[in-house]
């Protein structure tokens, strides 16, 4: 629990901190990553962020060995509290009437999975078959990046409403959706005792070349989207992906049992429900900027 929380301070903090380095920076686009590379790396506020999100990555590693992947989502989708209240107070993001209903949503959500937690009871998967791994893993890369080209070349088109980045958070939440199963499954090898055998098991495994597309495809994709869009919409929409498609396809791959109570069974799924309405009720479109009243000139009677 105490690092699961630790890396939604963390998560959030990194967010934050690249979306204010991000608002200074000339415009990036993912159709030129070294670009988009050498403007992020020169800027240390940047650097800042994502090393606060590379510890985050490292609390993570410690949450999926001590609790079952659907009660570590259920806790990870609570960061959005903490992101939402950061982006008001140091980026000037206002929510909106329907975000604060998110957000009690997201907090009702948290204390049902607590709730469902069981000391000792809890199933924690250690390893998947890999032909299973991959099954689930490639097409949901596919997917993603084919989400994010549509979704900018609807960006691109002349009288658009202004986006507020759901389908951006949806393309990249895919990726990190993989990548938190990468990260599940490299967390089994760590026992602590032989390091040399984990490090030689990790790397005859898939985990840590779906870490590195991963990684580089979602560091460009998820930069260009968080210049563009609102880091309180488009970094909830993308957790709440990440949540869910880790919490389903982990749970099935891993072989994470449910809770046999009946209570702390409803109590599981029904805030895992409760956390994906986070998504369904975001709006997808930003206000129109109001043009300016014009002012009517006084004619002499």
């Amino acid at each position: 629990m105490a690092a699961a929380l630790l890396a939604n301070v963390l998560y959030s903090s990194g967010f934050v901190l690249e979306k204010r380095a991000l608002a200074a920076l000339p415009e990036v686009t993912v159709r030129r990553p070294g670009r988009l590379l050498r403007l992020v790396l020169g800027s240390p506020l940047w650097i800042g962020g994502s090393l606060a999100l590379g510890a985050g990555f490292a609390a993570q590693l410690v949450v999926y060995r001590t609790l079952p992947i659907a009660a570590a989502q259920g806790i990870f989708v609570s960061g959005l509290v903490l992101l939402v209240l950061l982006s008001a107070r140091l980026l000037g993001e206002e929510t909106t009437g329907r975000e604060r209903y998110a957000l009690a949503a997201i907090l009702a959500a948290l204390l049902m999975v607590v709730l469902s937690l069981e000391e000792g009871s809890d199933t924690v998967g250690r390893a998947a078959p890999y032909p299973l791994v991959w099954l689930l893993c490639v097409p949901s890369l596919a997917c993603g990046v084919w989400l994010y080209r549509a979704a900018e070349r609807r960006t691109m088109r002349r009288h658009r409403m202004p986006t507020t980045g759901v389908e951006y958070g949806v393309a990249v939440g895919l990726l990190y959706g993989v990548s938190s199963l990468a990260i599940k499954g490299v967390s089994g090898y760590w026992t602590g005792s032989d390091v040399g055998g984990a490090l030689l098991g990790v790397l005859r495994s898939p985990y840590p070349y779906l870490l590195v597309f991963t990684g580089a495809f979602g560091l460009v994709m998820s930069q260009a989207a968080l210049q563009r869009c609102r880091a309180s919409l488009i970094v909830p929409v993308c957790t709440t992906v990440t949540c869910l498609y880790t919490a389903v396809l982990g749970t099935l791959s891993f072989g994470e049992a449910l809770p046999d109570d009946p209570l702390r069974l409803g109590l599981r799924l029904a805030g895992t429900a409760l956390a994906v309405t986070v998504l369904l009720i975001m709006p997808k479109h930003d206000k129109a900027p109001q043009a300016p009243t014009p002012v009517k000139e006084l004619t002499p009677p």
